[in-house]
């Protein structure tokens, strides 16, 4: 069974559960909330290639099954979310320039679908959140994480450059001041330094994180998913340059929700003092 909360505390309301990347990725459902799990305790969830396509399997099932509305990544044990990418690959996949690129291109698909994945997504973060964790994370739509976290990127350590993507993330989170100071120094800080920085969106206590998570993405479910899908495409074009937002997308989506069933339910809904029952049509 996929064991996601603290302690491996089995939350048996899972159901399909299937896994990828010999085990080291696990994808259940529940409740309309898909949930991915990076499985490899052992070495803090460390981020192998074969677990980046296992990422990318566990993401397109999920986006195309319709009864799941929100994703959830967490990292399995108390230790860590992901604690980077795993080093120990790096001596034969990342060991010069054109090695490095061609590890970056095996991966480049599974990282843009999560970058541009079409539902929200939710960071679960339990410990150890760095350098590819952080990328992962910092992708998500919201990042909730438990008071004994910590986050860094430590490239600067290792000698070797963070990608555009993380940094383009990590700037429109932080700004350019807080995140040359991460870059410059490979330092870590707490959860509550993140959160003051706007790297993180809310802290909980560690025995309450799944729970708190949970009941985000419960809500986030049980909204109007067009409403919620034009949010999202909102948000993305307003953070893009102004000669690069897609204006007509934006229009699009807002005539879909005016339009659609769940507007009218919407309002029914309102009128006869009830909870509304979208169906995303």
């Amino acid at each position: 069974m996929l064991d996601v909360p603290k302690n491996n505390e089995k939350n048996n309301e899972k159901n399909n559960e299937k896994s990828y990347a010999d085990g080291k990725i696990l994808q259940g459902v529940t409740d309309g909330v898909g949930v991915i799990t990076f499985n490899n305790p052992a070495k803090r969830n460390a981020m192998s290639l074969d677990m980046w396509e296992g990422l990318g399997s566990a993401l397109i099932e999920l986006r195309d099954n319709d009864d799941v509305r929100v994703v959830i990544m967490v990292g399995a044990g108390d230790k860590a979310f992901v604690s980077g990418a795993d080093i120990s690959q790096f001596e034969n996949v990342r060991h010069n320039a054109a090695a490095s690129e061609e590890y970056s291109k095996k991966s480049e698909a599974q990282r843009a679908l999560l970058a541009n994945y079409p539902k929200p997504i939710i960071a679960c973060i339990r410990g150890f959140c760095l350098g590819g964790g952080m990328q992962v994370a910092m992708a998500a739509d919201i990042r909730i994480a438990s008071d004994n976290s910590q986050f860094g990127i430590p490239a600067a350590k290792l000698g070797i450059a963070y990608g555009y993507d993380g940094l383009r993330h990590l700037v429109s989170l932080v700004g350019p001041s807080w995140a040359r100071l991460i870059m410059y120094t490979g330092m870590k800080i707490d959860s509550a330094e993140a959160l003051r920085i706007g790297l993180v969106d809310r802290v909980s206590p560690d025995a309450e994180l799944w729970n708190a998570t949970m009941e985000i993405a419960r809500t986030i479910s049980g909204n109007a998913p067009l409403a919620i899908k034009a949010a999202k495409i909102t948000i993305a074009q307003v953070i893009k340059d102004p000669d690069k937002r897609d204006m007509n997308a934006i229009k699009q989506v807002g005539t879909d929700c005016m339009d659609s069933s769940d507007f009218r339910e919407g309002r029914q809904a309102f009128m006869e003092k009830r909870k509304p029952k979208f169906t995303g049509r």
